[in-house]
């Protein structure tokens, strides 16, 4: 049983990276959940608790075999559904906490629309440069991102989490010392593993959308 809801969001300052407790051989091991039908579809997922799909239920018992023997100092997913299915099946529902800093955007009114959708009437829009009406704005995500990562240093070893998209991007920013329009750049697939860790002093990307089920 995933334990729920026992961590607060936490304010804080996310203008710099993180920098508490910098540990050389620290991980973070990031596992966006498995396809849902909006992730096919392209549609905005945020808050919508949707459900992962057959398909999406197969790729999160692969992560689990890709993920069999690593040792976790903590396991942190999402509140929402199609995350804490991810995790479940994976086989770390059991030691699984709830962390609601690594909810996905919140979208507003873009909420279940599609890219295409949005520029139609807003030609050009991107979420990272022109945000969301009636949502979270990307500093606001960047505060919740920054949040987890002081979690995970403050903890006694590697961290794994399961989450989604545009948070997990986030994430990766802010352990990378960019500014979080950079999640741009980061394309993370349904139900695939990234690791975040250092070469030397630097902190640094050591594996990208790993693991995926062809």
């Amino acid at each position: 049983m995933i334990e729920q809801l026992v961590t607060p969001v936490i304010q804080t300052d996310s203008s710099t990276a993180p920098s508490t407790r910098d540990r050389k051989s620290l991980q973070l091991w990031l596992v966006r959940h498995g396809e849902t039908e909006w992730s096919l579809s392209g549609q905005h997922t945020g808050r919508t608790d949707l459900p992962l799909t057959p398909v999406g239920e197969q790729q999160a018992r692969e992560i689990g075999k890709l993920l069999r023997g690593q040792r976790f100092g903590v396991v942190l997913t999402s509140p929402l559904l199609r995350a804490r299915e991810t995790c479940r099946l994976a086989g770390y529902g059991d030691v699984a906490v709830v962390d609601p800093n690594l909810q996905e955007w919140d979208y507003g009114e873009y909420e279940g629309k599609t890219t295409a959708e949005i520029q139609e009437k807003r030609p050009g829009w991107s979420l990272w440069s022109d945000g969301v009406p009636g949502g979270e704005s990307i500093q606001q995500v960047a505060t919740r991102g920054h949040a987890v990562i002081d979690r995970v240093l403050a903890g006694p070893g590697d961290a794994l989490l399961f989450a989604h998209g545009h948070i997990l991007r986030i994430v990766a920013c802010r352990w990378l010392g960019l500014p979080p329009q950079d999640g741009r750049l980061f394309a993370l697939a349904t139900a695939a593993l990234t690791t975040l860790g250092y070469e030397h002093e630097t902190r640094v990307i050591t594996r990208l959308n790993g693991g995926l089920l062809r």
